[in-house]
């Protein structure tokens, strides 16, 4: 009995001794999946659309809208800036249609002596009342009318506005109003999380989100605004609100719009909020926007240039025509320098360029890193104003050539180049009569004149010939078409 007792015991510990191995066993299995899970978990989170909700409750009040309008005489009617869209020319796709669009419901009533009309957004950057839109909201208007996100109305008084970026400041009798939180555009990324806050075709404080799709954009006529390219919606009443990322900070000012039927198709474009700011800052202090200008035309530099010029990347801005009398000729700045950095802050492409030093104000020496036959050198210039010397700008086009005495004929085979030497009155120049081959390929067409091989300048045959020897076979040509210059790279496989 007691035999069987002691078995039965033991029997039963071993019960609980398996249960308590086999709920170890679960726990320990257990725990890893809990991890895994985590980490699923958290991974598939990344990849979700983020929840905007939190974003549009803590900045959606400074956000304004804009109603800037024309006083006539009274008894005229009304224009609501009406526009066929179906008219807009397949060649025009940057037609701006922020312009003279009204909303078919507008939040303000329309006063009998009002005859033109825009509708926009803008917001807050400071508590008493400064506020920032596009200049096309507001340009050639008389009164601007500015409603907050709690319906209370102001006249709103214009500080000034800058065409070239597309900014204007405005100013609003208040204080103690929400102001947004500025980020840094130069720290989005292509495929980050933006949204959009305005009011589009009047419906106020709508929100669409998208992604950053590109930065940098440099569009038709523009020079110094580096757009931010989103796929955010953005419709007519947009341009001038806020684009702000997941931080809640705003990055950009909506502007404009790529589409051939008036409606968004996809692509926008936004105005970094650092240009914007410093275009702000220079209006609220004096009214108007100067701009640093080193007197220079640029180009981009392609794969092909960059390994002429024995770069090891293709950045920087080339360096195609030296303006006569500018603040670059004056500092001794060539044709064929790559500028690479601007006071240390590289200019990976050629439309930073402008940029940087249109930020910069006219008297100012900067440092510029310089590329120049195969070495890295530091220039110092002192700018310019951008409204200075703007007659020196323009190319003359069309003019009289002189009566050639003398001409002949050359061909440098291995280029798939035939030239002319034209001897004008003791002046000789080189004209390309026949291209194919590397020289087709690379973009030479005829009637170009090839002024120079990297720097060194060319005049006759002996002097080209030379200078396509010393070049190898990754080779820069300067060359004149239509009144420009610019540089074109052949390569010698």
């Amino acid at each position: 009995m007691k035999t069987t007792h002691k078995y039965l015991a033991l029997l039963v510990a071993a019960v609980f001794a398996l249960n308590g191995c086999k709920e170890s066993a679960q726990n320990d299995n257990k725990k890893p999946v809990e991890e895994t899970q985590k980490v699923q978990t958290k991974d598939e989170i990344n990849m979700l659309v983020p929840d905007f909700a939190k974003l549009v409750e803590q900045e959606g009040a400074t956000v304004v809208n804009i109603q800037a309008y024309k006083n006539t005489s009274a008894g005229s009617k009304p224009d609501n800036g009406g526009m066929d869209l179906n008219q807009l020319p397949d060649n025009d796709p940057f037609y701006d249609f922020f312009k003279r669009l009204v909303p078919s419901t507008p939040e303000v009533p329309q006063q009998e002596d009002e005859e033109d009309q825009n509708f926009g957004s803008g917001f807050l950057i400071s508590p008493d009342g400064y506020i920032l839109t596009n200049t096309h909201v507001v340009g050639g208007l008389d009164g601007i009318k500015v409603t907050l996100n709690d319906k209370r109305e102001f006249q709103a008084k214009l500080i000034g506005s800058d065409p070239q970026t597309d900014i204007a400041l405005l100013k609003i009798d208040a204080s103690d109003l929400p102001a947004v939180k500025i980020g840094n555009a130069k720290d989005l990324k292509p495929g980050e999380w933006v949204a959009a806050i305005g009011a589009p075709f009047g419906f106020d404080n709508s929100v669409t989100a998208g992604i950053v799709s590109a930065k940098g954009r440099s569009l038709p006529g523009e020079n110094y605004t580096p757009f931010i390219q989103t796929d955010v919606a953005i419709n007519p009443g947009n341009s001038g609100g806020p684009l702000f990322n997941l931080k809640g900070q705003v990055v950009g000012i909506n502007s404009q719009i790529y589409s051939r039927s008036g409606g968004f198709m996809g692509i926008s474009f936004a105005i970094p909020i650092d240009v914007a700011m410093n275009v702000a800052e220079q209006l609220k202090n004096s009214g108007k926007v100067q701009r640093g200008q080193l007197g220079v035309i640029i180009q981009e530099v392609s794969y092909g240039l960059a390994k002429s010029f024995g770069l090891d990347k293709p950045t920087g801005a080339l360096i195609a025509k030296v303006l006569p009398d500018g603040p670059a000729a004056k500092a001794g700045l060539q044709v064929g320098d790559i500028v690479r950095s601007v006071n240390g802050e590289e200019v990976r492409t050629s439309t930073e360029l402008p940029v940087m030093v249109g930020n910069l104000v006219p008297g100012k020496e900067v440092t510029l890193g310089i590329w120049r036959k195969g070495q890295q050198i530091e220039q110092k210039v002192i700018l310019g104003s951008a409204s200075d010397g703007q007659k020196g700008n323009e190319v003359e086009l069309g003019a009289v050539e002189p009566q050639s005495t003398e001409s002949k004929q050359f061909a440098i085979e291995n280029l798939g180049l035939t030239m002319r030497e034209i001897d004008k009155q003791g002046q000789k120049e080189l004209v390309v009569a026949a291209v194919n081959g590397p020289a087709h390929n690379a973009g030479l067409r005829v009637g170009d004149r090839i002024l120079s091989v990297g720097q060194a300048s060319i005049t006759d045959e002996a002097s080209l010939r030379a200078a396509l020897e010393a070049a190898g076979k990754n080779i820069p040509l300067l060359v004149e078409r239509q009144g420009s210059t610019l540089f074109l790279a052949i390569s010698i496989q």
